[in-house]
């Protein structure tokens, strides 16, 4: 048990002036105190999201360092904040330097398509190289990333949102390439006011690099690698009781094909929470919630972790 302010969050916003042809011209930079020790006296300032973004009226260009194009939805939690919740259980979180292109289509008045593209900068894991070959282990690559979403709203105040998504990079090590391939889908779908039932899932090969397990690859034999055969996701149930009240239920998982991993590597990450989110004042928030880590290591051997926390947020 512990308690501690270090995931707060400071957030700041600015609009800037129009550029050519009307754009305008946005930013933002979130930063929390999670960048010192355990101690209560050094809480270093951390910068987590921070982005410039030119919106014209169909087109949009954003550079800066974010979650990855394919991964951007969350679940509601305030327990878990200075890493996204289910962090290597479904959840392709990492926040990493990127440039994207949003070209927006209208589908009639209530429905349209948002086709996204980007370049993303990979963050390689060592501890898939192991000591034998960290030295050669290029600890950054570019990836391609899209993201396709399909968007309904209807009279009744329901929306559909629906995004097919792919990953594409590759993994330097020892004068060769493992292949990072990735195909994701996420969805919000809304069918009454109060019910919003939001998620992940994806596909592939090597996920480490953009916030998944950190065994993205393996040893076959001397000088051989394997990409690790990967799939995941996550999935949330939120229910607005009353104009104060939230109750959101989230699990989420990754498991890894266990031919592809050594002994005592992790074959499966399984995470399931609930919690309830009390507005206590215009600013102040109020959150308690449960969850459990479920870890399967390839053997066999399981390992549960619990977590109970309760949260106090002051909204600025």
């Amino acid at each position: 048990g512990g308690a501690g302010l270090s995931q707060s969050i400071i957030g700041l916003r600015f609009q800037g002036p129009r550029v050519l042809g009307g754009g305008q011209v946005r930013g933002s930079l979130d930063m929390d105190l999670w960048g010192g020790t355990a101690s209560s006296l050094n809480h270093l300032v951390r910068m987590r999201v921070a982005t410039i973004e030119v919106d014209w009226r169909n087109i949009s260009l954003i550079v800066g360092q974010d979650k990855p194009l394919i991964a951007p939805r969350d679940p509601n939690s305030l327990a878990q904040v200075a890493f996204s919740p289910l962090t290597a259980a479904g959840n392709l979180w990492l926040w990493q330097p990127q440039a994207r292109f949003e070209q927006r289509f209208a589908i009639g008045e209530n429905a349209g398509l948002r086709a996204q593209a980007g370049v993303y900068q990979t963050s390689e894991p060592a501890a898939s190289a192991g000591s034998a070959y960290q030295a050669t282990l290029s600890t950054a690559s570019p990836a391609l990333q899209g993201r396709f979403e399909f968007w309904s709203k209807f009279a009744s105040g329901a929306r559909v949102e629906i995004a097919p998504g792919f990953h594409m990079s590759e993994t330097h090590v020892a004068g060769i390439s493992i292949p990072s391939r990735l195909f994701t889908i996420d969805w919000m779908l809304q069918p009454m006011a109060r019910v919003r039932f939001t998620g992940t899932f994806f596909n592939g090969r090597n996920a480490a690099g953009v916030g998944g397990l950190r065994q993205g690859f393996t040893f076959v034999d001397d000088n051989r690698f394997t990409a690790v055969r990967t799939s995941g996701g996550w999935a949330q149930l939120s229910y607005l009781a009353t104009k104060r009240l939230t109750l959101n239920a989230y699990s989420g998982q990754e498991s890894n094909h266990a031919a592809d991993l050594l002994g005592g590597q992790i074959a499966r990450n399984f995470v399931y929470a609930g919690n309830a989110q009390y507005r206590l004042g215009p600013n102040v928030l109020l959150g308690l919630e449960a969850n459990q880590a479920r870890t399967t290591y390839v053997g066999g051997k399981i390992r549960l972790v619990n977590h109970y926390d309760l949260a106090l947020a002051y909204l600025f």
